[in-house]
């Protein structure tokens, strides 16, 4: 038996920086996903799970457990990750990354929103008009919060800044929002590119074992 159990979707960011977490972490842990596209998230069965019917959802020690740093803040109270920096200026600045992207890029980036003023509109492009419009600017505002050498996005250590990094420039591309020109952010995700937990969580691979 595995020691956790997740609910997400192989696309979600969300899902995504728990999935880092729990590899970090070294939890045996199984997916089970949440196919958003086909509307899963809103069959009784996951609104049991999640009143708001979002991924990601976490069963692990005989809890559920929903949003994504909330997730992850738990994985570090019981011990089983260190993503905080001692220092506590730096411990602020990273999660002020954490939450700029969290909190401000992703929530109105979400699928449902996106596809909700596609609706509005009533013209195809206005998703991917939408997402640019928002991803860029937060993303500019999040690489002058950056070590500006890292390699990791506060400095020499791995922190929550990077489990969220990573995921949403990976949204970017997807939209096509350019980011060569944010050579820290770029760093840091090149940088964690490389570990294995990274690796194990990315959206390709989540796909390709996805039934």
């Amino acid at each position: 038996m595995p020691d956790a159990v997740l609910y997400d979707y192989w696309r979600s960011t969300a899902a995504w920086r728990v999935r880092i977490a729990l590899n970090l972490a070294g939890i045996d842990w199984v997916s089970r996903p949440v196919d958003l596209v086909a509307g899963d998230q809103r069959a009784a069965a996951h609104l049991a799970r999640s009143a708001q019917g979002l991924v990601p959802v976490l069963d692990i020690d005989g809890i559920r457990l929903t949003q994504s740093l909330a997730i992850i803040d738990y994985l570090e109270a019981t011990g089983r990750l260190s993503l905080t920096p001692a220092d506590p200026a730096q411990a602020a600045r990273a999660r002020a990354v954490a939450m700029t992207i969290a909190c401000d890029i992703h929530p109105v980036c979400n699928l449902r929103v996106a596809a909700h003023a596609a609706t509005l509109t009533a013209d195809p492009d206005t998703r991917a008009a939408w997402m640019r419009h928002f991803i860029r600017p937060g993303l500019e505002a999040v690489e002058t919060l950056l070590h500006p050498t890292g390699p990791f996005a506060m400095g020499d250590a791995l922190t929550l800044a990077d489990l969220c990094i990573t995921p949403q420039l990976y949204n970017a591309a997807r939209w096509g929002v350019p980011t060569d020109d944010l050579p820290r952010l770029t760093r840091a995700a090149a940088h964690c590119a490389a570990l294995d937990a990274f690796v194990r969580a990315d959206a390709a691979a989540m796909q390709l074992t996805t039934p």
